[in-house]
């Protein structure tokens, strides 16, 4: 098949990278200002599709460029919030045509996500992966071995099975949640008591070492659980049926002390969940999940006094 990337993050080129390999041709669709990439990169990936211990191995990826006109199969958007409008703007710009699948974190109800899709065929899914792309063009990257996908009979592409067909061939599963925007509120709300949890001291401004230093310290742990059962309460605010999401929400329904002890030996004995945690260094797009809960438990006048004082600290 044929796949455009947009732009040349980490989360996108990982998969294109993926798919690439399965023998399928990728290309990226650079944004205005754009117009100098390297013709291959090198790619150290910790691959968790074959072993959930994850494999280190090491690879080369062929950049190559879409161009004006062209039609895709599939155009993968992975773009921090707030930027989807411009990024399909992009596109529209080439006249270039594809299915787009939305790797973005929503704080958005569906409708506000159709307004600013408008015409394009669209899926939303959401990738498990993670990384960073170093200044010499080098990509250390992290990629687990399924994607969250919406349901058939929630979306209205035509080429839905073929979707399947590329996600297979790469051996990337699909697990399909009752509702993708629901799931993502849901994501963005653990996202936000974590990150609130591990920034309650108002520094953010080293988010790997934050991460690394949350994930030794049972009481910080412990911490997190109890800041997430409040964040939790924001998503259930809007209308949200949480036990519809049992898997999700599960380790944070039990003990926060039990819960705290075992989530540090899950980090200290999985390379592939430690790993991702470390490699998100944008700190902007960090706490813009942050900042839509905490804004939204607000508005809906919610008591959660742990998870608003972490943040009135890290927003201070």
């Amino acid at each position: 098949m044929r796949v455009a990337i947009l732009g040349l993050g980490v989360i996108g080129t990982t998969y294109a990278y993926a798919f690439q390999k399965a023998g399928h041709e990728t290309f990226h669709i650079l944004r205005d200002g754009k117009k100098e990439i390297p013709s291959a990169i090198s790619v150290h990936l910790l691959d968790g599709r074959y072993d959930n211990r994850g494999e280190e191995k090491e690879g080369i990826y062929k950049m190559l460029l879409a161009h004006e006109n062209e039609e895709f199969d599939f155009i993968f958007v992975s773009v921090a919030s707030g930027n989807l409008t411009k990024a399909l703007d992009t596109i529209r710009k080439r006249n270039i045509k594809g299915t787009i699948v939305l790797f973005c974190n929503f704080w958005n109800e569906r409708k506000e996500v159709e307004h600013i899709v408008e015409d394009f065929p669209y899926i939303i899914a959401f990738p498990t992966a993670g990384g960073h792309m170093n200044n010499s063009w080098s990509l250390n990257c992290v990629l687990f071995d399924h994607i969250m996908l919406e349901a058939e009979e929630k979306t209205q592409i035509g080429n839905y099975s073929d979707l399947i067909t590329l996600l297979t061939s790469a051996d990337i599963k699909q697990e399909i949640p009752y509702d993708m925007l629901e799931w993502i509120w849901i994501h963005m709300a653990i996202n936000a008591g974590v990150t609130s949890t591990a920034g309650r001291n108002g520094d953010i401004d080293n988010p790997n070492q934050l991460a690394k230093e949350l994930m030794c310290d049972v009481k910080a742990l412990k911490l997190a659980v109890k800041s997430i059962r409040e964040t939790l309460k924001v998503v259930e605010s809007r209308g949200v049926n949480l036990r519809l999401y049992k898997n999700e929400i599960l380790p944070y329904n039990i003990p926060a002390g039990l819960s705290g002890i075992l989530m540090k030996k899950l980090f200290s004995s999985n390379e592939l969940t430690s790993r991702i945690m470390t490699l998100h260094s944008d700190v902007n797009d960090i706490l813009y999940g942050c900042r839509c809960v905490y804004e939204e438990g607000k508005k809906q006048g919610l008591d959660l006094p742990l998870f608003y004082k972490n943040m009135e600290s890290i927003l201070a």
